[in-house]
């Protein structure tokens, strides 16, 4: 079902990032990454304000692979 789409902002758009407006299918990234951050580092917004007495952030991961993704090209999807 096609949709209207008013004003957009994009700020940023990373190498293995996604933009898509309209109809899809089928959205695949092929970039994983794994991120520690505390609280409030990633609010998004204009003229946020954000008060954070104590933050702490565990690290600790077991795992040897969290995300093992294939790319769709790679994958020999079409």
């Amino acid at each position: 079902m096609p949709a209207i789409v008013g004003a957009i902002k994009i700020v940023n758009v990373g190498t293995g990032s996604i933009v898509h407006v309209g109809d899809s299918i089928q959205l695949a990234p092929s970039v994983t990454a794994k991120t520690f951050a505390g609280a409030g580092s990633f609010n998004t917004g204009d003229n946020l304000r954000v008060y954070n007495m104590v933050s702490t952030t565990n690290t600790y991961d077991n795992d040897i692979a969290d995300s093992n993704v294939a790319s769709a090209d790679k994958a020999g999807v079409v």
